[in-house]
């Protein structure tokens, strides 16, 4: 498969950013592609947090809540999907699906035989993630949920139809504008390293597939296994939740959580972050307090 890497120099001196890279190109089905992932913390802890990031972003969005979870003597592990981050980026856009991305998600955590995993998701994190659980239930034991959903065939609504044709008619999509927009804290220097990523729009294969890949129809593909999460989460989950709500998301806001809340079974009250946007990691080292604070990892 023909792939992009983006330079190593467009990672230099990015704010708030000491993470050493880390890279496997020997993933079952992934022969050559080489995924990166940030690893901090005893690679022998017990318990291991897995965050996973959505679009247009990359691991650089977990940078706040990383080293809360660090400190708690964890391993705390963020990778970059393909298409995204220091991860290759396959150059068609008809790579990028969602057994592409979830498979190769499956593939790493068996690869790196990560168990006990606290997994922390948001956006398409939470996709994709929440299809995990009831693939790998002896190694996800705990779930971090912010702003996202299970997409099991229907439309988000209009705020989301909006988004995904904004998106169709932007494939060179300025990513550090939007995230200036959807998330006014950021600083212009740590707007701009969203972007680092992408030289070109060569780069942005993976950045335009998400939205259309959200399943909004019943026979998209994904639909079987979002539905089975949706079962077992709702059935079958014996381990122990933790959620935090963005209320300033215009499309996975208060409204969807609180149902995404309802099919999670013994998911406690969620921790409302009333400032908080979309991209609730950059809120997060409160909030990875407050979910260690109430496992009791603090």
């Amino acid at each position: 498969m023909d792939s992009l890497r983006t330079p190593d120099s467009r990672f230099s001196d990015l704010p708030d950013w000491p993470y050493a890279p880390n890279y496997i190109d020997t993933l079952d089905g992934y022969d050559g592609l080489r995924v990166h992932y940030v690893d901090e913390g005893p690679k022998d802890a017990e318990r291991v947090f897995l965050c996973l990031h959505g679009q247009p972003t990359w691991s650089y969005l977990y940078r706040k809540m990383i080293p809360v979870f660090a400190d708690s003597d964890a391993r705390v592990i963020a990778p970059d999907w393909l298409g995204f981050g220091r991860s290759d980026k396959p150059a068609e856009d008809s790579a990028y699906s969602f057994n592409f991305h979830r498979d190769m998600i499956l593939a790493f955590i068996r690869a790196l035989d990560l168990r006990n995993i606290t997994l922390v998701v948001q956006d398409w994190g939470g996709l994709l993630g929440l299809t995990l659980p009831h693939a790998m239930p002896d190694r996800i034991t705990r779930l971090l949920v912010m702003n996202t959903s299970i997409a099991v065939g229907q439309s988000p609504g209009k705020g989301f139809e909006d988004w995904r044709a904004y998106n169709a008619a932007n494939p060179d999509l300025d990513i550090a504008a939007l995230m200036k927009r959807a998330t006014p804290i950021l600083s212009d220097a740590e707007a701009q390293a969203y972007a680092a990523p992408y030289p070109d729009v060569t780069y942005k294969g993976g950045v335009r597939r998400f939205p259309d890949m959200v399943m909004t129809s019943p026979d998209m593909e994904g639909v079987d296994h979002a539905r089975a999460a949706l079962d077992f989460l709702s059935n079958h989950w014996q381990g122990q939740s933790f959620m935090a709500v963005g209320h300033q998301d215009p499309v996975l806001g208060p409204p969807a959580m609180k149902w995404l809340h309802s099919v999670i079974r013994n998911c406690p009250p969620a921790l409302d972050v009333l400032e908080g946007g979309h991209f609730l990691q950059e809120w997060g080292a409160p909030i990875a307090t407050a979910a260690l604070a109430h496992w009791g990892d603090s």
